[in-house]
């Protein structure tokens, strides 16, 4: 009787370039009685080997690695239309761009690399189920995002390119706006629901595009091409 209410074992693979993370993620999951990780690999193209190879039930994979990348490797594998293994990213970066990309190659979910352990365990068993899991303001990123055409297609946003010629995302025209009223990053990190550090990442990469490495210059471009 006891054995039938066993649960059934949910074989894991971990892709992570670091062997101290891939030790931990492991300590932590096989802490969980039907959990278990049946192998490890530290790139992207070892990760496609091994699951042809053991078919594990999950691949957990970093999404920046030597060689072949968290994303590359999941649309490689989803594109094969063979396997029958879920996909999590794993990340330290809760980039928009990031996200929209994992959902687009067609990961079945996506964590951050702080995430606790009893969420990393749902999430683990609500992909194993059929569901998709992706935590904290992820979740929002993907509620008011995906359904966006501009995000679909991973394309800069609606203002086309003789009002956008820098090819801004949304994100980087909301984060544009809010910097030329004067918020900090703190604030618009609060306004936006992103984390302190994505704001800044949004920050960079519009000055970037824009070429200019200051508030005026930035101002200056921004009114000259009606932006805000």
């Amino acid at each position: 009787m006891q054995n039938s209410e066993q649960k059934a074992i949910i074989t894991i693979v971990l892709a992570d370039d670091h062997s101290l993370v891939r030790d931990g993620i492991r300590a932590l999951l096989e802490e969980e009685p039907d959990l278990d990780v049946i192998g490890e690999v530290s790139n992207g193209l070892d990760a496609l080997k091994m699951v042809d190879e053991k078919s594990p039930d999950i691949l957990i994979i970093d999404i920046r690695m030597p060689e072949l990348g968290g994303i590359e490797t999941v649309e490689r594998l989803n594109a094969k239309g063979k396997s029958n293994t879920k996909c999590i990213i794993l990340s330290m970066h809760d980039s928009e761009e990031y996200i929209l990309k994992s959902v687009q190659a067609g990961a079945n979910g996506y964590l951050l690399k702080d995430t606790g352990k009893a969420e990393f365990v749902k999430a683990i068993h609500m992909v194993q189920e059929g569901g998709k899991y992706f935590s904290g303001d992820i979740s929002n990123v993907l509620v008011n995002n995906l359904f966006s055409s501009d995000k679909i297609t991973n394309q800069p946003s609606s203002k086309t390119n003789k009002n956008n010629p820098f090819e801004l995302t949304n994100k980087e025209l909301q984060v544009l706006e809010l910097v030329l009223a004067g918020y900090t990053n703190k604030e618009i990190s609060e306004k936006l629901q992103n984390s302190k550090r994505t704001i800044e990442t949004h920050r960079f990469n519009l000055m970037k595009k824009m070429e200019v490495k200051n508030l005026i210059d930035l101002s200056k471009k921004a009114n000259k091409y009606n932006l805000v």
